[in-house]
């Protein structure tokens, strides 16, 4: 009869908590599915909910054996949360306010299911933090010199080539055209995807610690050293070819053939480590 109870105790609280943060966080949501629809920077978080549930789902004889003994130190979690949500209204920061909602998922759990619960879904509620994109402010701290850093390396790539070539910032100047390295090609795109996708990868396929921390690691040198080929073989086509080569379907496949490029490269070190494991 106390189980029956707690259950339902259990059912309504769930029910209860799902309906607030519905109310709650519609105006807050809908605005950041539609950035995820209109920037291709974060396009990869219409997939982090439905990966997070894989990740839940992998846990489900652990989930199923578990403990359930509500936490009430959940509850400092939940007010944390909504100290969040508050300052980052206040402050019309997006980025805090959207972040708050996974926090206060993280108190729920632990509040309502207890530590045991809580320490299995930890994974796949921090992977729900990969969907909200950063402030802008930090997007542009990051891209300026990953930007500069990605011309100077192919700059120096191109003159080995014995391409004449002159660098003015983020500028390339050739004999017969001027080219600029932009945002897409500082990395930071393909640095948020392939650490959204490797993450997922590295969990779902390795369960060794080391492994996963070494591929999740090597999102950043991937996605910057994919994104100098891209640079390096523009700059080639360019000399060669003219401004066509940089511009339009070139351009954006280019941008498509060097994330694949970026993938084939994640599964293959992944492939290797497993080997050496």
């Amino acid at each position: 009869m106390e189980l029956l109870k707690n259950q339902k105790n259990l059912i309504i609280w769930v029910v209860f908590l799902a309906v607030a943060a519905g109310v709650v966080y519609w105006p807050i949501v809908v605005p950041m599915v539609r950035q995820w629809a209109a920037d291709d920077n974060y396009s990869h978080g219409f997939l982090v909910p439905f990966i997070a549930g894989y990740l839940v789902y992998m846990r489900r004889d652990d989930l199923l054996e578990a403990e359930v003994k509500p936490a009430e130190s959940g509850m400092g979690l939940i007010l944390f949360g909504l100290a969040m949500l508050l300052f980052g209204w206040l402050g019309t920061e997006y980025f805090t306010m959207r972040a708050s909602l996974v926090v206060i998922i993280a108190g729920s759990v632990l509040y309502i299911l207890g530590w045991k619960i809580f320490g299995i879904l930890l994974a796949p509620l921090a992977y729900l933090l990969l969907m909200i994109p950063i402030p802008y402010i930090i997007y542009d701290a990051a891209a300026f010199p990953l930007k500069l850093f990605v011309t100077k390396v192919s700059v120096l790539a191109l003159k080995a080539m014995g391409i004449v070539i002159w660098q003015e910032g983020n500028i390339l100047m050739f004999p017969s055209i001027t080219l600029e390295v932009a945002d897409a090609c500082s990395g930071l795109r393909s640095i948020m995807s392939l650490l959204a996708l490797g993450t997922a990868y590295a969990f779902v396929l390795h369960s060794s610690v080391r492994d996963r921390v070494v591929l999740i690691a090597s999102t950043l040198p991937i996605a910057v050293f994919t994104n100098c080929l891209r640079v390096i073989a523009t700059g080639v086509l360019a000399q060669y070819f003219g401004a066509a080569a940089a511009e339009g379907f070139f351009h954006e496949f280019a941008g498509f053939f060097v994330f694949f490029a970026a993938v084939v490269m994640f599964v293959a070190l992944g492939a290797a480590l497993k080997r050496w494991s």
